[in-house]
């Protein structure tokens, strides 16, 4: 039963690194039209050796912040720009889109074994 134990964990892991990156993405969008924001992005870590991930540390993005033109802005320069986001949507709904059959990948593995280990279990009663 420990490899059915692990087949879980390794998907349950996927899961969460899987929504925690969707955050992350979200927090994205949602901060799109804020000035000076940096797009964060998340990578993934091997946790132990039987495969199951974490989400390592969260790092900005180092692109160039877009330049927005508006003199009316309190944060305008004497040129009336100011440093916008570096957020791109498409690439974040990309992301979101990835993430997304990502986590229900792991979620019909998890699915699987489970569907598995009570199989095992019924032959066992037998």
């Amino acid at each position: 039963m420990t490899d059915f134990s692990d087949a879980l964990n390794v998907a349950t892991s996927g899961m969460k690194a899987q929504a925690s990156r969707l955050r992350f993405v979200s927090e994205n969008i949602a901060n799109t039209d804020t000035p000076g924001y940096r797009r964060k992005t998340v990578a993934f870590e091997d946790v132990m050796k039987n495969g199951a991930v974490q989400t390592g540390p969260v790092s900005l993005d180092q692109t160039a912040l877009e330049q927005v033109y508006d003199p009316s802005n309190p944060l305008a320069d004497a040129t009336g720009h100011y440093d916008g986001s570096n957020v791109n949507l498409l690439i974040e709904v990309a992301d979101a889109r990835e993430a997304q059959r990502s986590y229900e990948a792991n979620l019909k593995m998890f699915e699987q074994v489970r569907e598995m280990s009570t199989a095992l279990m019924d032959l066992l009663r037998r």
